[in-house]
């Protein structure tokens, strides 16, 4: 049973068995061979998915079969897409280790002594590039040798599985180990959907969920749309996997896939290895989509076999017809791609929807007067880091080699695993990409996420780089917003890279040599077994109630939490706008990464970067804004710390797609912890719309788009309605300007009912110890 009183799992709604304990009926095969006593359980996927299938009378979709197979009241479950919010259970959780210190620190704080779920913890995000792979290891966990030992530790207590520094990116050892076909997976970083290549349904989410979620809680989730994306022909030359996610990106843009799953299928899908449908999948998040899923196919089984895991791909066989699409079910919205027809692409700068091919971005570049040469090349990352990416670029860096070239640009690689390092040393593709002028770095998240000590330009110095990373906001990997950044294929970075400028196409221009590059070609996995490499697992132990937890008072970088306040039963009165955002604000403006990354477990520290990056509509500028009291401008962080010391609370007026990017709650924390109560926009990203509504923040939308204009920084504003707050029901908010004049809006909310709940109790958290009281 788990380990919750009978009243509380009685209240949450907790299963009194976890289901993974229970044998599967046609044949006994664990999720993972790191947790051998918990096993797949396609018989209750099957039993749920006719149970539903019954009750819709008709065919689904393959998302909605994965999704609904692990409803937890299939029978009762109220499913309306894009309207009811499901109550599901995940199979397990996954977190990064920049997000696993708040979501360890709050399952501390609700009491529980162990998790529910099978989960493990990964440490790749604070490792920073700065010289190569083995110095920048060694010297990450020096640096940050307090909050490893807390997630080791805290990991052991509570039977959450470690992945040690060096390991490799959380979303590559997750497709390497974890994710199978049918899984539900919910993890603590954005480009969780990175297991959808391997035909499992994976959500990023924030620490708060996981929380839920390790607490054996049913997980919600607003009952997705889904948006299929039919692929036809195949790939071939220079084309790649991430053309086709490239490509739905510039069609989609960076909000077209929010509320929605989108499913590959088609004839097409057969042409794509099974890492190249992850790469698919990871930049999913680009499009604000829920997650991204292929259908189980003989390249997954590949796959699966060669990474260990046989008796896996032996199981999804037999239940094959419930890993893939009804024939004739209907998607909400369709998209057609010929891949015969697709072409390199190469997105940027500044945002990852901008779509140009290759052979026309320099002349673009040129008219835009964005850089031409490119300063550093970058590949890898958690969306390009396998065994494939590395050979098809090490393929072209070959070529260079053997007409006696080197890269003009700089050029770093960054395998995507322990794994995947120690196999492309073993094959001599580590060796190539040396020799055309590489740096291999550490295995982890490095410039993608700008864990980067780039020294070849000042800050302000405008430049371009080209990766095959997912992400190109403004200051994201250098944090220098005069950096353009393009994103594109490992092979294409490669060339470019070689090439040095953006003018190149190397589909059908020659050097100054006069040799043309062939398309590259290279294997979809190693002929020989993968190389393991170092063993840098830690296996919780079967009793950790006797492990300690430690973390220091005066630690800078660890921070027990005090709940937050209960509200009041009041409406919220006289609310000073402390930002009234201009244009795109993606969780990176909200709480930076980078240099912040070190205060993840500490929220007061951290606070201290909200809302740096945001444009402040009233004077263009970002970390400027006025006091309402002392009418001077100052820091974002500074103004909210002032009116919280003065008992002012505050809210904060967005623009479209307002969160976008990252899963990192810390964007919904840190207005919590400083005196915020609201953000009102004109839209949410998915994600950071449920983390605010986790930590007792009101995230509301103007009914009417057009009142965003209504609302000056110089205004205050008051919310009624929340003593009657019901579902469906908005909100009234009466504006107040300077002169005297008022002004009434509407403002709507996607609250449930028990949502609304968090909100009255000051934060989900808080709800569950109320219920355990």
């Amino acid at each position: 049973q788990l380990l919750l009183p009978f009243f509380l799992q009685k209240a949450l709604g907790v299963r009194q068995y976890h289901v993974a304990s229970v044998l599967c009926q046609r044949a006994k095969v664990a999720m993972s061979h790191f947790e051998p006593n918990d096993y797949i359980r396609y018989d209750l996927l099957e039993k749920n998915i006719d149970i539903v299938r019954k009750r819709l009378n008709r065919p689904l979709t393959l998302s909605e079969k994965l999704v609904y197979g692990h409803l937890d009241d299939p029978a009762n479950q109220e499913i309306e897409r894009g309207k009811t919010y499901l109550r599901l259970r995940p199979d397990r959780v996954a977190m990064q280790d920049a997000t696993a210190q708040m979501a360890m620190l709050q399952f501390i704080s609700s009491g529980l002594p162990k998790v529910a779920v099978p989960s493990t913890i990964h440490c790749d995000h604070l490792i920073e590039a700065q010289v190569g792979g083995e110095k920048d290891l060694r010297r990450a966990k020096d640096i940050n040798q307090e909050v490893y030992n807390f997630l080791a530790t805290a990991g052991a207590k509570y039977g959450v599985g470690f992945w040690r520094p060096g390991s490799g990116i959380i979303h590559q050892i997750i497709l390497e180990n974890y994710a199978y076909p049918g899984a539900l997976l919910i993890g603590t970083d954005s480009h969780t959907p990175n297991g959808g290549g391997l035909g499992a349904i994976c959500i990023g989410v924030g620490g708060a969920d996981a929380v839920d979620v390790m607490a054996g809680i049913p997980w919600e989730l607003k009952c997705p749309k889904v948006i299929g994306v039919k692929l036809t022909g195949s790939l071939s030359g220079w084309t790649s996997p991430k053309d086709v996610i490239l490509k739905v990106a510039g069609i989609l843009t960076v909000k077209g896939g929010t509320g929605a799953i989108v499913e590959y299928h088609g004839p097409g899908v057969e042409s794509i290895s099974c890492t190249g449908m992850a790469t698919i999948c990871n930049m999913g998040a680009e499009i604000g989509a829920t997650t991204s899923v292929f259908p189980y196919n003989h390249r997954m089984k590949t796959y699966l076999n060669k990474t260990g895991r046989a008796e896996i791909a032996k199981l999804a066989e037999e239940f094959k017809d419930h890993l893939v699409p009804d024939p004739g079910c209907q998607y909400d919205q369709v998209i057609e791609i010929n891949l015969n027809e697709l072409k390199p692409l190469i997105n940027g700068p500044f945002t990852p929807d901008l779509a140009h091919s290759v052979a026309e971005v320099g002349a673009v570049a040129e008219k835009e007067g964005w850089p031409v040469d490119i300063r550093v090349g970058l590949i890898g990352s958690c969306t390009n880091s396998s065994y494939e990416d590395m050979g098809r670029s090490a393929a072209v860096a070959k070529q260079a080699l053997a007409h006696g070239l080197k890269c003009k640009s700089q050029f770093t690689i960054t395998p995507g695993s322990e794994q995947i390092r120690a196999t492309i040393e073993r094959d001599g593709y580590a060796q190539v990409l040396r020799d055309v002028g590489g740096i291999v770095l550490a295995n982890a998240c490095g410039p993608c996420i700008g864990q980067w000590d780039r020294k070849d330009i000042k800050k302000g110095e405008k430049n371009t780089i080209v990766t095959s990373y997912n992400r190109n906001f403004t200051g994201r990997n250098d944090a220098n917003p005069e950096t353009h950044a393009f994103v594109t294929s490992p092979e294409i970075v490669t060339a470019l890279a070689i090439a040095g400028t953006l003018k190149f196409n190397p589909e059908t221009d020659f050097d100054g040599k006069k040799f043309k590059l062939e398309a590259p070609n290279a294997d979809e996995l190693p002929h020989t077994n993968f190389d393991p490499g170092q063993d840098t697992y830690q296996h919780p132990p079967k009793d950790g109630s006797g492990q300690r937890v430690d973390v220091s008072p005066t630690s800078q970088r660890l921070q027990l939490l005090e709940p937050f306040e209960k509200w009041d039963g009041k409406d919220l009165e006289d609310l000073q706008i402390l930002i009234k955002v201009k244009g795109k604000c993606t969780t990176d403006h909200i709480s930076a990464a980078g240099p912040w990354l070190k205060f993840r477990g500490h929220l007061d520290n951290i606070s201290n970067n909200l809302l740096i990056g945001a444009i402040n509509i009233e004077n263009g500028k970002a970390n400027s804004v006025r006091n309402a009291v002392t009418q001077e401008f100052g820091p974002v962080p500074d103004t909210a710390r002032y009116y919280k010391k003065h008992g002012i609370q505050w809210v904060v007026i967005g623009d479209e797609n307002y969160g976008e990017g990252s899963s990192r709650e810390h964007a919904a924390l840190e207005p919590r912890h400083l005196g915020g109560r609201a953000i009102i926009t004109k839209s949410f990203a998915r994600i950071h719309e449920t983390n605010l509504k986790k930590q007792g923040l009101l995230p509301l939308t103007f009914a009417d788009p057009a009142d965003y204009n209504k609302i000056h920084p110089v205004d205050k504003l008051t919310i009624q309605g929340l003593k009657d707050f019901a579902p469906g029901k908005p909100l009234t908010c009466i504006i107040k300007h300077p002169n005297g004049s008022q002004e009434t809006i509407l403002l709507n909310h996607t609250f449930n009912e028990g949502q609304i709940e968090w909100f009255r109790a000051g934060s989900a958290l808080n709800r569950m110890k109320e219920l355990q009281q």
